[in-house]
C-alpha cells in the first residue's frame, strides 16, 4: 500500500489551518488532484461528515467519496476514502510552531483493488507526484489565506 507523507509550514494560526483543511469540500482548492468536492450532510465538520470528490485518475476523473472517522479539534481529522478501485486513508495532524503558525503533517495510505491493484508496483513516481503536488498546493492556499488573514 502506497504511502504519501508530506508536512506544511505555514504563518496561518493552527486553527484557521484546522478549519479549512479539515473540510474535505475545500479539497479543490488545495489539492491539484481533486477536481470538485462537496459537502454531502449539513452541519458542522464532525466525525461522520461525508463528501464527495471527483479526482483526476491518470488521464480519467473518478468520483471517491470520504467520511471523516476521526476528529480532534484543533489538532487531527481522519477521513476515509473509496471510490472505483481505490481506498485512501488521509490522516492529517495540525501542530503549532514556535512564534507562531503553523505545521500540517498530512498522511495519505492508498490502496488500489479490484483489477488495479496489480499496478501498485509500477506507480511510485506517479504516487510521490500526487502527493507532491497536494504538498504545493495545501502551501500555496495556505499561505494566501494567512496573507489575506494579515491584511
Amino acid at each position: 500500500m502506497p504511502t504519501l507523507h508530506e508536512i506544511v509550514d505555514t504563518t496561518l494560526p493552527v486553527q484557521d489551518a484546522f478549519a479549512f483543511i479539515s473540510d474535505f469540500a475545500n479539497a479543490e482548492v488545495w489539492d491539484p488532484g481533486t477536481v470538485t468536492s462537496e459537502r454531502l450532510d449539513p452541519g458542522p465538520v464532525a466525525v461522520g461528515a461525508r463528501y464527495r470528490l471527483q479526482v483526476r485518475m491518470g488521464s480519467r476523473e473518478a468520483p471517491m467519496e470520504y467520511r471523516i472517522t476521526s476528529l480532534e479539534p484543533g489538532r487531527r481529522v481522519v477521513l476515509a476514502g473509496e471510490g472505483a478501485n481505490v481506498r485512501a486513508r488521509d490522516d492529517i495532524t495540525f501542530a503549532a510552531l514556535p512564534g507562531g503558525g503553523t505545521r500540517v503533517d498530512y498522511t495519505a495510505d492508498l490502496e488500489l483493488t479490484g483489477w488495479m491493484r496489480i499496478l501498485t508496483p509500477f506507480l511510485g513516481g506517479t504516487f510521490r507526484k500526487i502527493g507532491s503536488d497536494a504538498r504545493q498546493g495545501m502551501q500555496r492556499a495556505l499561505d494566501a489565506r494567512a496573507a489575506a488573514v494579515a491584511r
